[in-house]
């Protein structure tokens, strides 16, 4: 941080600034102009554009353009499946200089001990992390989680540099219905930020969850539902992840009107993605190409985004901002040649120079030991509930197919695409085992398991076989969690992901070549989804309408019940 004169003095060129960019322009998001002129840095501050200066040191912009640095709205780092400092190495090259993430994974897995885990690490990545506090741990009462936090537990953590507000609100029928406990959070932040969680919530109900104070909103699907919620001065926040895909969607509502009032974020986006197509930057030159403008977008990323959550520090190339910059070769393309956070040129030896934190969550699965027959599951009548994958969605369809009973067990047929799914509690809590039925893999062998199982991150497995169901289940524990394919007997590809059973202990590089063996295995399992293990994973979430599956059943989410 530079002194306050130091930053005068250099600003009015009455001594060289500490950094400056020449030769390039500045889209200005204010305007939609661009400006010619150096941009001056001092310390992790811009102070001065649109003039000449001299700099200690000076990197040359020419034929470039400049753009504020972008910033992801909501995302949970855990589902990158990387820790904070390889999730900020992934990422940060690719223009996003400051990330807006709900540590809620962990938290599910471990408590209060894993958000200081991310508050304690957000001091040394080089863009700024910013950690709201989880809202929902659990999600529901219709899971078992490794953890609890009240409205006591998260008063404890705030304070912290890093925060802003109270993550995503998931528990939208505890809001609209006043429960007691979701009030209290609630008051604790009633003058600060609150993030909204609420698929489909339209009406009365909408109006009820946006009186109690809560702003943003990442589950609009529809222009529809987004239009709605717009007008109900909520912001939206456009996602486009491994598994939510809503950009194609909503693009139609990001106009130059719209976009002080749109955002753009990723919620989980997973190595493999980010190195085949992009993070925020694919988000921009996407939105382009469908006919987005230029101004929208980039408004969308930065500035609209820094006045949603209050950072008023940033979201402009201009004096007294943030020195978050990216440099472009082409607007419409986002090509990125380089990225400035916090006035740090971001290569190899930043990251270098970084301090770290110790991981946490080590040993966190403890389930119980499964045999094949633990996957059975039986009824009193063939018609039965099925949860429907849409693939690019993580809401679902709420099925219903006639299954033979045979031997006193509902078996898996893959002829009509049913495989098994069943959720194993591994939090050493009850040791519950819940099975049902699901439509969209396309399994036609073997079977597929997770600890990465939202919110409550149990096991969770799909398979047509029981005894691969049963290796694979058992492998997780053994390599403290993580992804496993499995058929005929024998483990085909895994990733371990030992911390919390959520995130890998080596590179980004390691954890992408991982999941390009693991979507080959899975895919020669007849499986047909792009991105089979994070769809996996949202099947267990119950605050996602219409069908999802827990520990302790499957979950009637337009309802709100589990189904006896």
């Amino acid at each position: 941080m530079s002194d306050l004169e130091t930053r005068i003095r250099q600003a009015k060129g009455d001594e060289p600034a500490d950094l400056v960019l020449k030769g390039g322009r500045i889209f200005d998001l204010m305007t939609g102009e661009m400006l010619d002129g150096d941009v001056a840095i001092c310390g992790d501050r811009i102070v001065g554009i649109c003039e000449e200066y001299q700099g200690l040191k000076e990197v040359d912009c020419s034929g470039k353009i400049l753009v504020p640095g972008f910033i992801d709205t909501h995302l949970h780092v855990e589902s990158s499946l990387v820790t904070p400092f390889e999730f900020d190495r992934c990422v940060t090259p690719h223009g996003v200089t400051t990330a807006i993430c709900d540590p809620h994974e962990i938290a599910n897995v471990i408590g209060a001990p894993g958000i200081r885990y991310f508050q304690e690490a957000s001091a040394h990545t080089l863009m700024d992390l910013r950690v709201q506090l989880s809202s929902c741990v659990p999600s529901t009462h219709m899971e078992t989680a490794g953890a609890e936090l009240l409205a006591d537990d998260l008063r404890e953590l705030m304070g912290h540099p890093s925060g802003i507000g109270l993550a995503e609100f998931m528990n939208y029928p505890g809001v609209i219905h006043t429960d007691p406990q979701a009030m209290e959070k609630i008051r604790l932040f009633e003058d600060a930020h609150i993030d909204g969680h609420a698929p489909q919530l339209s009406g009365r109900d909408l109006n009820a969850y946006i009186s109690a104070g809560i702003r943003t909103e990442h589950e609009a699907t529809t222009v529809e539902e987004a239009r709605e919620k717009l007008r109900k001065g909520m912001r939206i926040l456009i996602r486009e992840g491994s598994v939510s895909k809503d950009l194609h969607a909503l693009q139609p509502l990001l106009t130059d009107l719209t976009c002080a009032y749109m955002c753009l974020c990723t919620d989980d986006r997973n190595p493999l993605d980010i190195a085949e197509e992009g993070h925020l930057d694919y988000m921009i030159r996407t939105l382009i190409s469908l006919g987005s403008s230029p101004l929208a977008v980039y408004r969308a990323a930065s500035l609209s985004a820094a006045e949603a959550f209050g950072l008023k520090d940033r979201g402009m190339i201009a004096p007294g901002k943030r020195a978050d910059i990216v440099v472009l070769d082409d607007l419409e393309k986002c090509s990125i040649v380089k990225v400035f956070a916090g006035g740090r040129e971001v290569n190899d030896t930043a990251f270098a120079t970084r301090g770290t934190v110790d991981p946490v969550g080590r040993h966190s699965v403890k389930a119980p030991k499964v045999t094949p027959e633990s996957f059975r599951s039986g009824g009193n009548h063939e018609d039965t509930d099925v949860i429907g994958i849409m693939e690019g969605k993580i809401i679902t369809e709420h099925l219903h197919e006639d299954i033979a009973i045979v031997d006193g067990d509902k078996r898996p047929d893959p002829a009509r695409d049913l495989a098994r799914i069943t959720v194993i509690e591994r939090h050493g809590k009850n040791g519950n085992i819940a099975s049902g039925f699901v439509r969209g893999f396309g399994m036609k062998k073997g079977a597929i398991a997770s600890t990465v199982c939202h919110d409550h991150h149990n096991i969770v497995c799909a398979g047509v076989d029981y005894a691969d169901m049963s290796m694979a289940s058992n492998r997780l524990a053994e390599i403290e969690g993580g992804f496993v394919v499995t058929e005929g007997g024998r483990i085909l590809a895994e990733l371990a992901l030992p911390v919390a059973g959520l995130m890998s202990l080596g590179t980004f590089e390691e954890v992408h070549d991982a999941l390009v063996d693991l979507r080959a295995a899975a895919k020669s399992l007849g499986v047909v989804l792009h991105e089979p293990f994070l769809q996996l994973a949202f099947l267990a979430l119950p605050v996602i309408p219409a069908l999802k599956i827990t520990d302790r059943g499957m979950v009637d989410v337009t309802r709100f019940e589990i189904i006896s």
